[in-house]
Order: structure tokens, then sequence, then C-alpha cells
């Protein structure tokens, strides 16, 4: 699949780092260093903007590395762009470590996943068809 890519962020465009990649890395575009103390968010802007087919949607997620090795995540992760939008792509990272994180300019912050989707009719009815589970949820299976 094509997708049109305006890329003003002086690197190269996002791409599958091996064969079988799902996502492809996002990096920071800043003028200076960004630290996020404990708890502190700030959007990242990344310098690209797509052109996204209809059906299709990205989603930006947290970096497992980021997230396992110093707590930044993507604070709406899977975050979502939809087709019709046309802006700067901004990553909304949070520091969830108890130290200070600093970004620079180039650094990998997100990966950046083309999923397609489908448009849901509701269909209104007064019951639902009957399950095993039921409304059990959050937990309702246990954690072994």
């Amino acid at each position: 699949m094509k997708i049109n890519l305006i890329n003003k962020s002086g690197h190269p465009a996002p791409a599958y780092e091996t064969d079988r990649s799902a996502g492809m890395d996002l990096r920071a575009v800043t003028d200076q260093p960004i630290t996020l103390d404990p708890m502190q968010r700030a959007v990242v802007k990344t310098g690209l903007y797509i052109e996204l087919p209809v059906g299709y949607e990205a989603q930006v997620r947290t970096r497992s590395g980021l997230a396992a090795k110093h707590g930044i995540t993507v604070l709406n992760a899977p975050g979502t762009i939809d087709a019709d939008y046309r802006g700067e792509i901004g990553v909304i990272l949070v520091n969830l470590s108890d130290s200070a994180f600093t970004l620079n300019h180039g650094d990998r912050i997100a990966q950046l996943v083309i999923a397609k989707h489908e448009r849901a009719q509701w269909s209104l009815t007064e019951s639902l068809s009957e399950t095993d589970r039921g409304s059990g949820g959050f937990g309702s299976t246990g954690v072994k």
C-alpha cells in the first residue's frame, strides 16, 4: 500500500526495521531537549504528515524498550490517526518512572502501525445473545 507522506523531520521516512515488523519508528523533532519529569507528559512532534486511504488508521504505540527501561509510554496508547487528519503527527508521551528522562531531536519515541478498520452500524435491540462468560469482566477469568 502506498501512503502519501510529507516529511519535514530532517530524518529518513519511517521504515520497517525487519521483514516482519508491524510498526515503524517515529522520531522526535525538537529544537532543544525535552525533559519529562516523573508523571509529566508532553506532545512531541515528529515533522510527519500523512494521507491515509479511507478504511485505514495509523496507530501510535509505545516502544517497548522505552517503557521497560525508562517508564516512557504513549499516554493514549494506541493513539489513532484518522484517514481525514492532515496535521503533523504528535506523540503524547508520559514519564511513569521515578526519574527524569530527556528526549533529544531524532530519538525514536514511538511506533506507527497502519491498520485496516471497519465502520460499524448500530442495530438497536432489547437483548443480546447468551454466552458462558456473560457480563463477567475486569479479571473475571482469574490470573492463573
